[in-house]
């Protein structure tokens, strides 16, 4: 209860506060002086139980909320629990909050703030909603969506996916101690279960858990939306669709997007179109990024090397033009780094308009050739330009000149000079390279050699399947999709392989599985021997880790994803309100096999 009252007329007025919002009381006439006594000497934050009337407010005075049109006429008050020490904080007081890790500390009063409160009550609506639309409820029988929500092992063992894993100790030991994992995604469980045939179409609000390096807004344990389908379209040489789907599961795309248009009917009211579709050698061209924010108005161009020796790099251009309000004057403003030495910057002047490229040492390298085909930029007096290189085989999530347009619009978003847009801006990105060597989150499992770019039960595109049996490799595009939206990747799925021979030679040929490490799938592939169906899926969860969490941020329009989970994590994967994770005594170290190992100085 807020003790706020302020009295007019003999009327005394107090705040008074659930979960549905703030409810104002009314203590009236000076007769009822001893409530007035009660009321003022609860501390604020306890918990009360008021009696009296409900009635309307005068229409005047009424709010835009939940509980805005009433007020309460107090006939009767009751302290159930007072507060009895100082409160580390007011949740009230939004201007005078402490900082996150104190409030983390005491996550039960931070809890207590309007927008986190909105923000769990957002959370309920849209998983009720994602079930609700997967299930399809109306038809138990024969349901529209055929979904069947099925849980998956929290403790499962450990193998070589990418990310590090949490290890959970187990006391058997014979010799060496045993050890569950705790699962990053429920991966090959639900490919196992399509394999079964038991359920054509499945999905799971799964809990998922990677053990990396804290960073501002990551999650050791996230939640994502997880679906996988049996019998999905596997993609043909002769498919030529008009929107650029080239790959195999059409199916997974339509139920995601109807997916999300809903969420966004029922949590924005706002209708969403078809979601564009581009490959990743198309964004990167054209952006600079495997997750573009196509919010932001600047493209790249590019021009392929002159030379021959020079054709496994392309020359990229990113120009600012004198009469771009909104970028111009940042675009002066942002200055190189010393440590950007594959990016030139020039300021097209007067002196300048017809021999800058001469000054270029990236476009010297390309051959005196390349100069040529500059005429089609048509620079001008007072235009900017930023030239760079990058390799077209190697496999990366921003080119130098994507890093370059995302610092234009950061520094133009803070000067005020570009409002991005409030629309969604949905895109798929597809035919991502199936495998990479310059992942630096799969360096743990990866040690120099190939990765799976997304997973390895992640299916070739059917055009590149003489590049895959033939080790072509870096030349092999993936049967991958991202779901983009505003530049953050929101989800990320694929068609599986589900031919054993094809699946062992990912395994042994390409990523060079060690016997221990391919032991580790022995069950799976067990399954694909056994008719497993072709099949493919996706989950609503980020490459950094934060699944549905950052979906629900961008629904919240919060700072942080740990606005919209109820117990997180801080950026250092610390519980602060637990204090975990903790130290275990020896003792009980010992019935796992285990010893504690002290460091001294």
């Amino acid at each position: 209860m807020a003790n706020a009252g302020t009295a007019a007329k003999h009327l005394s007025f107090y705040n008074i506060k659930d979960s549905f919002g703030i409810t104002q009381l009314v203590v009236p006439g000076a007769s009822q002086s001893h409530l007035r006594e009660i009321m003022r000497g609860i501390p604020t934050e306890s918990s009360v139980l008021i009696e009296g009337e409900v009635k309307h407010r005068p229409s005047s005075a009424r709010r835009e909320s939940q509980s805005g049109e009433i007020e309460v006429e107090v006939r009767n008050v009751v302290l159930l629990n007072p507060v009895c020490e100082q409160l580390p904080f007011l949740p009230s007081e939004e201007e005078n909050l402490p900082n996150e890790d104190i409030r983390l500390k005491y996550r039960y009063l931070d809890l207590r703030r309007d927008a986190l409160t909105r923000n769990m009550k957002k959370r309920h609506q849209i998983t009720h909603l994602t079930r609700n639309y997967l299930n399809d409820s109306g038809r138990i029988s024969v349901p529209l969506n055929g979904f069947l929500e099925v849980e998956t092992p929290m403790l499962i063992r450990s193998s070589p996916e990418g990310a590090r894993e949490f290890l959970v100790p187990s006391r058997i030991y014979d010799p060496d101690p045993h050890f569950y994992a705790l699962p990053q995604s429920p991966q090959q469980l639900k490919q196992i279960l399509i394999c079964s045939g038991s359920v054509d179409k499945y999905y799971q609000i799964a809990r998922c858990f990677r053990d990396e390096d804290g960073r501002k807004d990551r999650q050791p344990e996230f939640t994502q939306i997880d679906m996988e389908m049996a019998y999905i379209s596997w993609g043909s040489r002769d498919s030529s669709p008009e929107d650029g789907w080239r790959i195999g599961g059409l199916e997974i795309r339509h139920v995601v997007e109807n997916l999300m248009k809903q969420i966004w009917k029922v949590a924005m009211d706002m209708d969403l179109l078809n979601f564009p579709v581009l490959t990743y050698r198309e964004a990167i061209a054209k952006y600079g990024s495997d997750k573009p924010d196509l919010r932001i108005p600047l493209q790249i161009h590019s021009l392929t090397g002159s030379r021959p020796n020079q054709s496994e790099h392309i020359v990229e251009f990113l120009i600012i033009r004198r009469d771009d309000s909104g970028f111009s004057e940042v675009a002066r403003s942002l200055a190189i780094s010393p440590t950007d030495n594959d990016i030139e910057r020039f300021v097209i002047s007067d002196d300048n308009i017809r021999s800058w490229y001469i000054n270029s040492e990236i476009l010297n390298v390309q051959g005196p050739d390349t100069f040529t085909h500059l005429a089609e930029f048509n620079l001008v007096v007072g235009d900017i330009i930023w030239v760079s290189t990058r390799e077209t085989r190697r496999r990366s999530a921003y080119s130098p000149l994507g890093q370059v347009r995302l610092k234009l619009a950061s520094l133009a978003e803070s000067l005020g000079h570009y409002v991005p847009s409030s629309k969604p801006h949905f895109l798929w990105i597809t035919e991502f390279p199936l495998f990479t060597r310059d992942d630096d989150d799969k360096n743990l499992t990866g040690r120099g050699r190939w990765c799976s770019t997304h997973h390895p039960f992640t299916a070739p595109m059917a055009d590149d399947l003489e590049l895959f049996w033939n080790n072509r490799i870096e030349e092999v595009r993936g049967q991958h999709y991202d779901l983009v939206l505003n530049g953050v990747e929101i989800g990320g799925g694929s068609v599986r392989i589900h031919d054993r021979l094809m699946q062992e030679h990912t395994f042994t040929k390409i990523l060079e599985l060690s016997e221990h490490e391919r032991a580790s799938f022995d069950h799976l592939l067990s399954a694909l021997s056994c008719g497993a169906p072709p099949h493919g899926g996706i989950a609503i969860e980020v490459h950094e880790n934060e699944g549905l969490d950052r979906l629900l941020a961008l629904l919240c329009n919060a700072k942080s994803i740990r606005d919209v989970i109820a117990f997180p994590k801080n950026a250092s994967g610390m519980d602060l309100l637990l204090k975990s994770p903790s130290p275990i005594g020896g003792e009980v170290l010992k019935t796992y096999g285990l010893k504690s190992i002290r460091k001294t100085i």
